[in-house]
């Protein structure tokens, strides 16, 4: 299928002013890093997350937090140590967003492996668009590249506010996948899926709003967005979960494709929402590491309840 054209960015040397040249130093470092071996790019990895670890200190609260919130069953020595890990994984998350930017096609294919891929052909079959349900990983970024050399989809994106960090990302994003849609454009979400299209999306964070309610996410009322369901329901689409993770025996990359969500959207729409945070959380459970903990989940409370990050 064509690449949908797009409108044309500005060039990444216009933002050549002294503000601008610490990303351009970050850019330099991770260009020269997608160069290694994949293993010494994760031993940079883990350096870069062990270096956060002392320097992010507000983000590493907000993690703590969330850990205390979400695993409770959990000795503090085990928190401590998943918090650790956590970070060691957000360094490597870093890396492979170079790996998705930049890295090398032939590589990358070996350290892909598939699992569910009919899934998605499946449902694409139907010829009413597929949402392709994903979460904030720490793989978010180079999980959605290995997807793509083995499927065609489409990306949903939120820009950044650094605008040379925003023109890289753009460009990447859009030499990687067929199209790449602002988080805040619905209608080309509808129409992505009207044209057949599968559209990457992970709705887990808290956005709060009027497209939201509270439903339980590991055991606490969380803002939740009804945006899946209510797309769904528009639009017909199938939603077939995506969930991308390195793989437990150091080999690469496991990209696991679960099959189209049956009788979704229902008639109620915390019911829709509380399946797909329990969704999310059976596979969070499995590497706790792996998921973006940095983010403030809770921060959005219910009514007299205050926030857990003050």
């Amino acid at each position: 299928m064509a690449r949908v054209p797009t409108s044309p960015r500005p060039s990444p040397l216009r933002y050549l002013a002294p503000r601008y040249w610490p990303t351009w130093t970050m850019f330099g470092v991770l260009r020269l890093l997608v160069r290694f071996p994949w293993r010494w790019q994760m031993r940079a990895g883990t350096l870069i997350g062990r270096l956060a670890w002392h320097l992010a200190r507000a983000r590493r609260r907000i993690a703590r937090t969330n850990l205390e919130l979400c695993f409770p069953e959990l000795t503090p020595t085990q928190r401590s140590a998943l918090l650790r890990d956590h970070f060691d994984s957000l360094g490597r998350g870093v890396v492979e967003t170079a790996l998705c930017w930049w890295g090398d096609e032939q590589r990358l294919q070996r350290l892909t492996h598939i699992v569910g891929l009919h899934h998605l052909e499946a449902a694409k079959a139907r010829g009413k668009g597929v949402i392709l349900l994903s979460a904030h990983f720490t793989t978010l970024e180079l999980g959605g590249r290995l997807l793509a050399l083995h499927a065609p989809f489409h990306v949903q994106y939120r820009r950044h506010k650094n605008p040379l960090f925003e023109t890289v990302m753009r460009r990447a994003r859009e030499r990687r996948f067929e199209q790449a849609i602002a988080r805040d454009d619905m209608r080309g979400f509808l129409r992505s899926l009207k044209a057949g299209n599968a559209v990457w999306y992970a709705p887990d964070q808290n956005h709060g709003g009027d497209h939201s309610l509270f439903a339980p996410f590991f055991g606490i009322p969380a803002s939740t967005l009804t945006t899946p369901a209510r797309i769904a329901r528009i639009s017909g689409a199938a939603v077939v979960p995506f969930y991308p993770m390195r793989a437990p025996d150091g080999s690469g990359y496991l990209l696991v494709l679960c099959p189209a969500l049956e009788n979704f959207p229902g008639d109620d729409a915390l019911a829709d929402a509380t399946r797909l945070n329990r969704l999310l959380e059976s596979v969070i459970r499995e590497m706790p590491e792996q998921y973006l903990w940095v983010h403030r989940r809770f921060k959005t409370r219910p009514p007299g309840e205050p926030c857990p990050y003050s």
